[in-house]
């Protein structure tokens, strides 16, 4: 495509999940190949997700239902920088507003209300807000709304604005966050993709830190492309998942490189 700046070899990767390395409930051709030709080629990579539906030992099982085999360290969550930011601000009760499956990389925090089921009691000291679908309902919505007009933090697992389930493009989390950004005047902190801060700890599990010499391909044009572009990264941008060339057209970012799908990457 014309304007796509041909980018130097990567020396590290990190790649995006869903709509990257599986869609439409299946794993895409080629994706367990690339990850085992970057394993024999001890090229370094972190699979990272704002996936927040599941934990991350979910994410692994839900892999390897697609014939894809990872390990937990090899996968980085935005579930898991949440928890790391509400500890590195010295939260200790938080309000969970992500599917239960996702509790479980909340462990060390004392969980209040939200998706928590009233576990640990009192006033939360911050909100850690997910995607939760079609959970969502007006009353864990209200229940954010009046914890954010207390006084909590608030802070975003991500603010994806959309994704491809069942060959639809569905509401992601980014949504919701904004409305409560707008009904209460306060701006979320974004813990997962496209936060910088989320690149960065990403890389640092690998003993890396950002550089162009790390690409970040996914489908997600703001999350995954621009996001780390921000961050000093090549954004690539694959074209499964929810890409649209329509969408690309009309979002002014040049992703670093287009590929047909994650079976490119060497």
């Amino acid at each position: 495509m014309a304007g796509i700046v041909s980018p130097e070899t990567p020396r590290a990767y990190l790649l995006d999940l869903d709509g990257t390395l599986y869609a439409g409930g299946a794993a895409v051709p080629g994706a367990a190949e690339t990850l085992q030709r970057l394993r024999r080629q001890q090229t370094p990579f972190r699979l990272v997700t704002n996936t927040t539906s599941r934990s991350r030992s979910g994410i692994v099982a839900r892999l390897a239902g697609y014939g894809i085999d990872v390990s937990e360290r090899e996968v980085f969550t935005a579930t898991l920088a949440g928890a790391e930011a509400a500890h590195a601000a010295g939260f200790t009760k938080v309000a969970p507003f992500v599917p239960e499956p996702a509790l479980e990389d909340l462990q060390g925090l004392n969980l209040v209300g939200g998706t928590s089921r009233g576990r640990g009691g009192g006033p939360p000291d911050a909100v850690l807000l997910g995607d939760m679908a079609e959970g969502w309902t007006f009353e864990l919505l209200q229940q954010a709304f009046e914890y954010l007009m207390s006084g909590a933090a608030a802070i975003a697992l991500s603010r994806d604005r959309y994704w491809l389930k069942d060959e639809r493009l569905t509401l992601d989390a980014g949504p919701f966050v904004a409305a409560l950004e707008f009904a209460t005047g306060k701006e979320f902190t974004v813990a997962g993709k496209p936060s910088s801060a989320f690149y960065a700890a990403a890389l640092a599990s690998l003993g890396l830190t950002p550089s162009r010499a790390t690409a970040m391909v996914g489908d997600d044009l703001w999350s995954d492309v621009a996001g780390a572009q921000r961050a000093g990264l090549q954004g690539w941008l694959v074209q499964t998942g929810k890409f649209r060339e329509s969408v690309l057209r009309e979002s002014g970012i040049v992703p670093d490189r287009i590929i047909g799908s994650v079976a490119a990457v060497e």
